[in-house]
């Protein structure tokens, strides 16, 4: 912000200095009256100098960050319509895979890639993985992966343990970043779309990551309603990468 200002103060100086010279002609061409107009002329540029410097100062200004995840798909159905009112919004969303639930919706997991959504990983069978020990922990993780590259020709990099069960040692040790969240909407324990919305938007600020989950029908159309809202207020939508290495 400071180096955006920095850079108008040449151009305001300029302009003074071109006003006052207006100035020193109209004393000499018009004595009062040639005063007069050149002090009107000199106030109505500055006006517009600094209308047109906050304005570009509004211009800069970043708008509130979100990220909309997604666990437990792809759902055959209610993925696709997800994925459908996402695209008409213009809006990037993370979906935490489970390995099991991928075949036979391969092309779900391609077009999450093709249309620039973040893919990540909710192990294969979605196990809860302290209760685990570690290769039992990575081969969950890595059946998924494979699954998700054979498609996309990309590795799962950022994973969801299921029930949030995790801790920092077995991040180090499987080299993957896992993605918890902020605002949880327990879309799974109602059917009622506007209880869900409502979890989604009340307490949601900049930097947030909300979870919910894209296999049922009530939890899409609360989340699609959640954009709107959200969209409405200002806020623009992220992938959880954005928000974990900003």
């Amino acid at each position: 912000r400071m180096r955006e200002e920095n850079r108008e103060r040449p151009v305001l100086v300029c302009t003074a200095g071109i006003l006052v010279l207006y100035l020193v002609l109209g004393i000499l061409a018009g004595g009062r009256e040639g005063v007069r107009e050149a002090g009107d002329l000199v106030e109505g540029t500055v006006r517009k100098e600094q209308s047109a410097a906050e304005t570009d100062s509004e211009i800069h200004e970043e708008a509130p960050k979100v990220a909309l995840t997604f666990d437990d798909g792809p759902h055959p159905v209610w993925t696709e319509k997800l994925l459908d009112g996402l695209k008409e919004r213009g809006i990037h969303a993370t979906f935490f895979l489970i390995g099991s639930n991928i075949q036979g919706n391969e092309e779900l997991v391609k077009r999450m890639e093709e249309e620039g959504h973040l893919i990540g990983n909710h192990t294969y069978s979605h196990v809860k993985m302290d209760s685990m020990d570690i290769l039992a922990d990575q081969e969950e993780l890595e059946k998924t992966n494979s699954l998700v590259k054979a498609i996309t020709g990309k590795n799962t990099e950022y994973i969801r343990p299921p029930f949030g069960a995790w801790n920092k040692e077995m991040e180090h040790a499987m080299d993957v970043f896992s993605v918890l969240r902020d605002v949880d909407t327990l879309d799974w324990t109602t059917c009622n779309v506007q209880e869900i919305v409502k979890r989604g938007v009340q307490d949601t600020k900049d930097g947030d990551i909300i979870l919910m989950h894209d296999c049922y029908e009530s939890s899409v159309e609360a989340a699609l309603e959640i954009a709107d809202i959200l969209t409405a207020q200002g806020y623009e939508f992220v992938t959880a990468d954005e928000m974990i290495l900003d």
